[in-house]
């Protein structure tokens, strides 16, 4: 999300609402009753705002949410896992309630992912930990998955972009997602709610989802003039980052992968999700989440709900933490 100029052939999806929350169906709600335990853990130098859920003596799963998102946006999700996985979510440094950094790195955020699974409890339970990535929160666990593999029980993206050299630079030329300029800061909650977008630009059938996202996106910040609101993620974030092409981590993860897309994403081409499929393992599960765009957690939580149940069970079943990638549940994307 931000707050630049709006898509005029996409409004927010928020803009039309009253000030009050959309009503939201009853599975929503018992999620969120669902509340989970909230600590910072150091990192690298920074407090890393951290959610869990669940047993510490339990299998353990890492939730990683995607660019400018934070840990709530699994807050409707982890719950359906607490009651058999002790299940940690993570705001990136930068993100969230955690700290920001002076610079990011690549590194920096696969220390932040084995250094709170190991605080929270992950490598305690009789299996394995998962992590479990959206977004950008697939690329550090891509690259986890290469370096710590022997330690995981296997990995889960979730519309991970995999593009080649050329279209990265591609995508540069075109420019970033949003400026590197300060935050506005809006004079009223509801200002701020109604200026909320997703990037990319995707139509949002669940309000009631949108709209928690979008406050627990934002803070009250104090101005010269007065109180204001505006949102949580550091805007020079990506300022000094250098990326690193995942393509050498998705073909060679040390533990089981899964790929899971959303079957209406725009955020890959066709191109780009055949090169895909030609990379990971042989065997490797690459799912297609029916009538999901690129936020598979807003457009169908339950069904996503329902993959990530499906791969982790036949993981336990089968070849828990044993590296090796099995041809169960594979799908065309």
């Amino acid at each position: 999300m931000n707050d630049t100029a709006p898509d005029p052939l996409r409004p927010p999806p928020l803009a039309s609402l009253s000030d009050a929350p959309p009503s939201a169906p009853d599975w929503f709600k018992h999620a969120l009753a669902d509340a989970p335990e909230r600590s910072f853990i150091d990192a690298a130098g920074a407090r890393i705002e951290t959610l869990t859920w669940g047993e510490r003596s339990k299998p353990g799963l890492l939730f990683l949410h995607g660019n400018g998102a934070h840990a709530d946006w699994w807050s409707f999700i982890a719950p359906f896992f607490s009651s058999e996985y002790r299940c940690t979510a993570l705001s990136w440094s930068g993100m969230g309630g955690s700290d920001r950094r002076e610079r990011y790195s690549f590194d920096i955020f696969v220390q932040e992912a084995m250094i709170v699974a190991e605080a929270t409890g992950l490598f305690e339970g009789p299996a394995k930990p998962v992590f479990i990535g959206h977004s950008f929160g697939g690329f550090p666990i891509l690259e986890t998955a290469a370096r710590y593999g022997e330690r995981l029980g296997g990995v889960i993206t979730i519309d991970t972009p995999i593009f080649s050299a050329e279209r990265r630079r591609e995508r540069r030329e075109k420019g970033a997602p949003w400026e590197m300029r300060p935050h506005k800061i809006y004079p009223t909650l509801e200002a701020a709610l109604h200026r909320f977008r997703l990037v990319p630009a995707q139509p949002c059938e669940h309000l009631f989802i949108a709209d928690f996202i979008a406050r627990t996106s934002l803070a009250q910040v104090r101005t010269s003039e007065g109180s204001g609101w505006s949102w949580r993620f550091d805007p020079y974030l990506w300022r000094d980052y250098e990326w690193e092409d995942p393509a050498p981590a998705l073909s060679a993860p040390k533990c089981p992968l899964a790929i899971l897309l959303g079957e209406r994403s725009t955020l890959m081409r066709e191109d780009d999700i055949a090169r895909m499929r030609g990379l990971p393992p042989p065997g490797t599960p690459i799912i297609a989440i029916p009538e999901a765009y690129h936020h598979v957690l807003i457009d169908q939580p339950l069904a996503l709900v329902a993959a990530l149940r499906t791969l982790l069970a036949g993981w336990r079943s089968s070849s828990q933490g044993s590296g090796v990638n099995t041809p169960m549940n594979r799908g065309l994307a």
